[in-house]
């Protein structure tokens, strides 16, 4: 037992043991893959049958992406028990992309901007003075606070209830706050199973309370294979330039927490967090995680980034051994080729999924806060951190603010996560304070 392993990198533990420990991994992991495109499904109107088809895609492409970084294939690829999934942070340009060009806008954005992910892995030495932790956590706190918007929408009912009047009824609030409750009281549990199992448990309860307060109607349940083929581009693919811009500054931050993910993964792992090995590793982990996401876009589903939650796990179990991995990723695949996943996940009532994701949200901002408070606050990184939070959160509240542009501009610079982020970029470049 090395670094308080049970099984390191390399090893290749017993079939009982590789299948309990994929199985805690996939349980931490599940709802974080499903999640976003029940969002996205929710806000931009898709109908159960479409829901479906884009959930089962997440599964199927998480899969294949998380067996990439694990196998590691020449320089692609981080090969660590790394488990990759669809990425909460896009959900915010997906919507905007969505509303200006629908799907084939989205998986066009989701296609070229992964090139910027790839290209940040080829230059990381050098991308690191730019993106630097101050700017990560600018940019992962906006992404987490515009996210908010979206969690509190689905706690009032979504896009349903807003269409028939029952929007912020007193069940749906109710059921939100119960979703959320249990999840925070599970969540404080000393039973290790009960904590890991907390959003998933918090859920289920609150699918089962719904279903019995006549908010689930299963009867209009629409027919559906019994099997899914995977069609890439079934739902074409087009080139929106705001949309791509939007993407691919994303791309460059998530680059960037893949960094930070892979170096927490390779120092709980046992292996080097500094030198040429971990370099490489680095760089490859990132350069899949850009290819990745290209490879999502063309099956119809979402960017994909390097999952934190599973760090935790390998900790929890002492199991290590990449070859965990495949079978981590032979879960995944298998469980996007059945529908019958999507459609029932589908017909989750906005609320509960409200009550979840809205602590998820808050937890994503937080993290970008804990990254900003890591850093020395001197008088230039208070200017950079008031430029970015006002351009960002004032294009973000009040949108109307960019009417006299051109559109191009106007799509480009709506978001906050956008216009907060390359205010953060430049501003820190640029300003230069002798102390």
């Amino acid at each position: 037992m090395q670094n308080g392993l049970i099984y390191g990198l390399e090893d290749r533990p017993p079939l009982k043991d590789t299948l309990f420990a994929a199985m805690q991994h996939l349980l931490a992991i599940f709802v974080a893959i499903i999640t976003p495109p029940l969002i996205i499904s929710g806000a931009l109107g898709f109908d159960v049958e479409t829901t479906s088809f884009l959930v089962s895609m997440s599964l199927f492409v998480s899969g294949i992406a998380t067996f990439i970084q694990c196998k590691r294939f020449g320089g692609v690829g981080c090969g660590l028990l790394c488990v990759q999934g669809t990425s909460f942070s896009f959900i915010s340009p997906i919507i905007m992309a969505g509303a200006i060009g629908g799907l084939p806008a989205i998986f066009g954005a989701t296609m070229v901007g992964a090139f910027a992910e790839i290209l940040v892995s080829r230059i990381l030495k050098y991308a690191m003075k730019i993106i630097t932790p101050l700017v990560s956590g600018i940019v992962v706190t906006l992404i987490g606070i515009s996210l908010i918007k979206v969690g509190i929408t689905s706690c009032g009912g979504g896009a349903s209830a807003i269409e028939n009047g029952t929007f912020g009824s007193y069940l749906n609030l109710g059921i939100a706050a119960l979703v959320l409750l249990l999840i925070v009281l599970f969540n404080r549990s000393s039973n290790r199973y009960l904590r890991m199992g907390s959003i998933i448990i918090g859920i289920a309860i609150g699918y089962a309370v719904s279903f019995f307060c006549g908010m689930v109607d299963f009867g209009t349940m629409p027919e559906y294979s019994i099997f899914n083929v995977p069609v890439p581009f079934k739902y074409g693919v087009s080139f929106d330039i705001s949309a791509i811009v939007a993407f691919a500054i994303v791309y460059v931050i998530t680059a960037i927490e893949a960094y930070g993910d892979i170096t927490a993964n390779s120092l709980i792992s046992g292996e080097p967090v500094e030198g040429q090995t971990f370099l490489k590793r680095a760089q490859g982990g990132i350069l899949a995680d850009g290819l990745n996401s290209f490879i999502a876009g063309a099956l119809n589903s979402f960017p994909n980034s390097v999952f934190a939650q599973n760090n935790g796990m390998i900790q929890l179990t002492g199991v290590a051994s990449r070859y965990v991995g495949y079978f981590i990723a032979l879960f995944l695949v298998f469980l996007g080729f059945f529908p019958i996943v999507g459609v029932l996940f589908s017909f989750m009532p906005d609320p509960v999924l409200g009550g979840a994701t809205l602590l998820m949200f808050g937890t994503v901002a937080s993290a970008g806060v804990k990254i900003i408070a890591s850093q020395q606050i001197d008088r230039k990184a208070t200017l950079v951190i008031a430029i970015s939070f006002s351009m960002g959160l004032g294009v973000e509240l009040y949108p109307d603010i960019l009417m006299q542009f051109p559109e191009t501009i106007r799509n480009i610079f709506s978001s906050g996560i956008t216009t907060g982020g390359l205010a953060a970029i430049i501003s820190n470049m640029v300003i230069r304070i002798k102390e």
